[in-house]
């Protein structure tokens, strides 16, 4: 995908894109959900939807990672209208942040309000267990990027605009209700954002926790980021595939990850069925 070098080639690409979105699938969606490693499955929940791959979307990244589809899905869930991005972009591929943020901008085009993020991470937290889920309260941005550097269309929100609340408060009391309705355990706290692709030594992880860091992982910061920037809403939920414990450090594979996410995916479904459940329509 080219270098986005002007705020009206910005407009443009986004426009074009959301004119084939529109054109193919014709959406009516107020919410979206991006699936992270592992948890593509989900969107086999959304009966008879519509699907685009991304490579058909113009200017659009694709998927260059396993366990990532690579397709945007239009289809019904829990009687509410959904968009689903089957797979998502990361820095380590060698994309940028900018680059990154360019499927939420095209959301937003679409007229997506809420936006639900979901990824897999690694547990920080010793007394937290692999397969348990975690709410984002907040992020820590260590990549070094951020998706609003550049040039900035005023249509698309503030230049500087305000992170105090990143995560939606009311997005994220209906996720608790939700999980206490069903029983399912939901912890909450601070995701950190690395650039990976590596993952972290023993020391990396000492120094997370003491940047007050419950989970790491290497995704949603940048999307976050640009969804607040677009006055989206946003609900954030971590599946904890592997525990990150400096004392009894242990190497987790990309393999092991994408199967322990996998397993958590029916109770990370059963969450996120809730809370698109209780959405306003």
């Amino acid at each position: 995908m080219p270098m986005l070098d002007t705020a009206a080639e910005m407009l443009r690409q986004v426009e074009a894109a959301a004119a084939t979105v529109r054109a193919r699938l014709a959406p009516c969606a107020t919410t979206a959900l991006v699936l992270g490693s592992g948890l593509g499955d989900l969107a086999e929940a959304l009966p008879a939807a519509a699907a685009l791959d991304y490579a058909e979307i113009p200017h659009h990244p694709v998927a260059t990672v396993e366990g990532h589809r690579g397709r945007l899905l239009h289809g019904e869930w829990q009687g509410r209208p959904l968009l689903v991005l089957q797979g998502r972009f990361h820095l380590y591929e060698g994309y940028t942040a900018r680059e990154i943020a360019f499927p939420i901008r095209v959301l937003a085009a679409l007229g997506v309000r809420n936006l639900l993020l979901t990824n897999a991470a690694g547990s920080l937290n010793p007394a937290w267990r692999p397969g348990e889920l975690m709410l984002l309260r907040d992020h820590l941005n260590l990549t070094g990027q951020n998706p609003l550097a550049g040039p900035n269309p005023e249509r698309w929100g503030p230049r500087f605009p305000a992170l105090a609340e990143p995560y939606s408060r009311a997005l994220g009391e209906l996720a608790r209700a939700t999980a206490a309705a069903a029983g399912l355990r939901l912890h909450e706290g601070v995701y950190a954002c690395v650039a990976g692709p590596s993952l972290e030594t023993a020391a990396e992880t000492r120094a997370l926790r003491l940047l007050g860091a419950d989970a790491v992982g290497m995704s949603t910061v940048p999307e976050t980021i640009t969804a607040v920037h677009a006055g989206l809403r946003v609900l954030a939920l971590s599946v904890l595939t592997n525990s990150n414990d400096p004392a009894a450090y242990a190497a987790a594979t990309h393999a092991e990850i994408l199967a322990a996410a996998a397993a958590a995916a029916p109770r990370l479904s059963a969450l996120l069925a809730g809370v698109v459940a209780r959405l306003e329509p």
